[in-house]
């Protein structure tokens, strides 16, 4: 359950870029998620507010990603808004 007040950290927040494919969200593909991303078995390879690559690490127990400009997010910080 989210609570109100809360937001998503800005690599993987609502931005203007789809993160799973770095495609503008504006745009007519920007709204397509690939399937493994649906099922919950891909992380976020984008940064939602800048577009950029970000460096991500894959473990047994989540991941974590990292963007140059606005810092690491980690699955299980996420975990609040399920």
């Amino acid at each position: 359950m989210v609570t109100e007040g809360t937001e998503l950290p800005a690599p993987v927040g609502a931005g203007l870029y789809n993160v799973y494919t770095g495609v503008s969200t504006g745009s007519e593909a920007g709204g397509a998620v690939p399937t493994a991303a649906q099922l919950g078995l891909e992380p976020p390879r984008f940064c939602a507010s800048c577009g950029r690559r970000m460096i991500v690490q894959v473990r047994p127990d989540g991941w974590w990603a990292k963007c140059s400009r606005h810092g690491t997010v980690d699955a299980t910080d996420l975990d609040i808004y399920r």
